[in-house]
This record gives structure tokens, C-alpha cells and sequence, in this order.
């Protein structure tokens, strides 16, 4: 540390400049935006490793670049992550140019033609809202369906074979064999892959891989994806509702009712994930004694045929705001309403790996999973029959299992498809003791 050899004066604030040298870049004063005469030095060899330096913060305010090749001052400068970035100058402001941060600087700028966004909307926007009789009656929803369905009426619909969901992508089953779904009157609505062992080998591995990152991220990152996950699901709800109402016969109004929910559900998950975190034992020592609640690991989740959206919403979301990774099977003969949220996962940050998916016979692949040794536990909604088939096959490697022995759920009520239950199922305690005194 280099500091004048005056004192600053003594009234008021005020510090003497200061510049640190021999920093390492993981330090504190390295890391955090001082305000104030600080400076801090750190060597380097090439502009490569000074770009690295420059943007290992989590701020992004402003920065200064100082050198005599312009050339490289114009390359550098694009790659500095900073809402602001001077030349061989510093603390220049004009309100002809905006002024703001990146990362977490802020967002948002002032000044500038950027700054004036902040405070207009598009004519068009303004007027819509105005704008009486701007909702579609039932014909133009009619009109929508034939040309959301990619054929005029009268004519069969694109067929299209849903596919596994497998490391973050749609992947074609392994034995390339496919199901049929069947609405209530028996009309073909699609079709779904087959899945066989290695293709539950596969998301397994899949899961396994993305575990310990998904488990050290942090609760606030997990809740934010399941936000995500909430509002691209709700600004997709039409497409939803017509796909309950296909798959199930279910009228507009219930199919409406457990997009909602599927939903709600996932905003009540989200909400949890940094909430469920943990509580301190009343243990009569002279000592502290920590409950921390840590994932699972790798957990199999097979879905119930009923309530196919809310029921694969309600088990997943859970496991994943806990910190585990998942392999789904969805309901056996509504697959769709799952294979259908891919692209919402796709477009959602769902990294890679998290959610997998593997449609085909529920307790076949049920039993897959519960003979598998690097699933740490599985949840089964399904038949007596399945039930006891998990419990059995998971004595050998000594799974963890959750099991409703035929026993259905109202998945709509709060109280049985939500709430701590499935939030506690999910995770494992871990007792720390932390002694104090004498």
C-alpha cells in the first residue's frame, strides 16, 4: 500500500490516495468498486489476460483504457463488460450519451437516445390499449386453431413424433420405436418416443452430470429459472389448454384451470427455493447444532396419467428448486403435455441435464430406474402393483423411495399436489454440531 506522506484534513471526510500493488485478483479491493482515490495495480503479459482481469468483477460500471495503439484500444474495448468504457481518458459525462452498468452495476441508462427509452412506448402499444373490441370472438379463435395446427380445416395436421428429452436436447428414442396417443374419441393427436434401457441410461448420465453444478447453485439462481419456467409457460397457455382439451376431452375451462395451477405451482416452488434452507436443533449442549438441508442427487420421478400438465409440474419443480437433478416419465397415456414443455425448458435456462425426460410404459421404465444404482431416489405415482415393484427393485442399491400404492392424489388441492410434503421428500438433513464455551 502506497499512501502520501501529508495527512488529509481533519474535518469532513476524507482519505488520502492510495494504490495497491502485488494484488491478486481474487482479492477484495481487486473485486469491489472503491469510490473514492483507490487505486489498485495488477500486472499482465498479454491483452488477452488484461480482458480477463478487467472483467473478473461482478460489476461492469465504467472502466478507463489507456494505450498508444488505437487499433487495440478499439478491439479491447467491445470486450470489457462495462455499461461505459473510456479511451485514454476518464470520467467524461455528456447527456447526449447514456450512462449505466452491466451485471450487477444496474441496468438501465441515463442519457442518451438509450436513456430516452426508459420513458416512451410505441404508438401502436398505446393505441391497442385503447382500442375497444380488440379481443378475438370464438371464430377468430377457430381461424387461429387451423393455422396454429399448420393446415386449414379439413385438411390432416403435420405429423409430428414427439421425442425424448435427454442432456438439455430432443433426442429420437434408441430403439426408434414410437407409441400412439389417443384422444377420448379415439382420434390419433400424436405421437410419442419409446424409451428403453439405454435410453434411461442415458438421461441418468445425463442427470448425473449436470448434478454438482445444479446443487452448488445457488437458491436464488434455482428460483429464478422456475420464474422463468412460470412465465413462459403462462404466455403459452392458450397452446397448453388446447392440448389438455385434445389429450384429455377435458372442456376449455378445466384445461384453463390446470395451466393455471401447473402455473401457480411453479411460482409456489420457486418461491421456496431460497425459503427451505435449513434450522437450528434446540440440542441441549454448549453447542450449536445445524439442520442443513442438502439435494438428494439424481431423482426419478414417474408421473401419474391423471392431471398430465399439473402432476409432471407439481413432482418436478420441487426436486429441482431443492437442488436435485431429474429424470421424468410422464403420464403414460397424456405424455404430450410434457414433451410440450421441452421448449419451454429450452427457452427458460434450464441448464443441461437438470430436467430429462423419457416417455414410454411407466412401470417398465419405472422398473429401469429402481434397479438403477446411480439414481439416488424415486418417486412413483402409479398402481399398487408398480408401487411394490420400486420398493423391491430398490432393496439392492438401497434407494431412497416415494410410493402412493395406487392411493390417487387431488392434484388441484393445495394440500395434496403442493406444499412442504413434496419440498421435504426432496431433500436429505445434515446434522452439523458446532460446539462453543468451555
Amino acid at each position: 500500500m502506497w499512501q502520501p506522506s501529508w495527512s488529509c484534513p481533519r474535518d469532513g471526510w476524507f482519505y488520502p490516495p492510495t494504490l495497491f500493488t502485488e494484488v491478486e485478483p481474487a482479492a477484495t479491493i481487486a473485486q469491489v468498486e472503491i469510490f473514492g482515490p483507490v487505486l489498485v495495480a495488477m500486472t499482465f503479459r498479454t491483452p488477452e489476460e488484461a480482458i480477463e482481469l478487467a472483467n473478473n468483477t461482478r460489476y461492469g460500471l465504467a472502466a478507463s483504457l489507456w494505450t498508444e495503439n488505437v487499433n487495440l484500444a478499439l478491439d479491447l474495448a467491445a470486450k470489457i463488460k462495462a455499461g461505459t468504457v473510456w479511451i485514454n481518458s476518464t470520467n467524461l459525462f455528456d447527456a447526449a450519451a447514456g450512462f449505466g452498468g452491466y451485471r450487477e452495476s444496474g441496468f438501465g441508462r441515463e442519457g442518451g437516445r438509450e436513456g430516452l427509452w426508459e420513458y416512451v412506448q410505441p404508438r401502436w402499444e398505446a393505441e391497442a390499449k385503447k382500442a375497444p373490441g380488440n379481443q378475438k370472438d370464438s371464430k377468430d379463435e377457430e381461424d387461429d386453431k387451423d393455422d396454429r395446427d399448420g393446415a386449414p380445416a379439413g385438411l390432416p395436421p403435420i405429423d409430428r413424433t414427439a421425442k425424448l428429452y435427454i442432456g438439455g436436447k430432443q433426442i429420437r428414442p434408441d430403439g426408434e420405436a414410437s407409441r400412439k396417443i389417443l384422444g377420448p374419441d379415439g382420434r390419433l393427436i400424436g405421437e410419442v418416443g419409446e424409451g428403453n434401457r439405454k435410453d434411461v441410461r442415458n438421461a441418468v448420465e445425463a442427470a448425473r452430470k449436470a448434478a454438482p453444478g445444479w446443487a452448488k447453485a445457488t437458491a436464488h439462481l434455482r428460483a429464478q429459472i422456475l420464474y422463468y419456467i412460470a412465465e413462459n409457460l403462462a404466455a403459452r397457455r392458450d397452446e397448453f389448454v388446447r392440448r389438455l382439451a385434445a389429450m384429455t376431452g377435458a372442456g376449455p375451462d378445466a384445461a384453463g384451470a390446470e395451466v393455471e395451477l401447473s402455473v401457480e405451482r411453479l411460482f409456489t416452488n420457486a418461491a421456496w427455493a431460497d425459503k427451505y434452507a435449513g434450522q437450528v436443533q434446540a440440542t441441549p449442549l454448549r453447542n450449536f447444532t445445524f439442520a442443513v438441508y442438502e439435494p438428494i442427487g439424481t431423482l426419478a420421478v414417474v408421473c401419474p396419467d391423471d392431471a398430465p400438465l399439473l402432476a409432471f409440474i407439481a413432482t418436478v419443480a420441487p426436486a429441482v428448486a431443492m437442488g436435485n437433478t431429474v429424470v421424468a416419465v410422464p403420464s403414460e397415456r397424456w405424455p404430450l403435455a410434457a414433451t410440450d414443455l421441452c421448449q419451454v425448458f429450452d427457452t427458460s435456462d434450464v441448464p443441461a441435464g437438470v430436467i430429462n425426460i423419457v416417455t414410454g410404459s411407466r412401470d417398465a421404465l419405472s422398473g429401469v430406474l429402481a434397479a438403477h444404482d446411480d439414481v439416488d431416489c424415486q418417486w412413483y405415482f402409479g398402481s399398487r402393483e408398480g408401487s411394490a415393484a420400486v420398493e423391491r427393485a430398490s432393496i439392492g442399491n438401497l434407494k431412497r423411495t416415494w410410493v402412493n400404492y395406487g392411493h390417487a392424489r387431488d392434484w388441484a388441492d393445495p394440500e395434496q399436489g403442493a406444499g412442504e410434503e413434496f419440498l421435504r421428500r426432496a431433500i436429505q438433513v445434515k446434522n452439523i454440531w458446532a460446539p462453543f464455551g468451555e
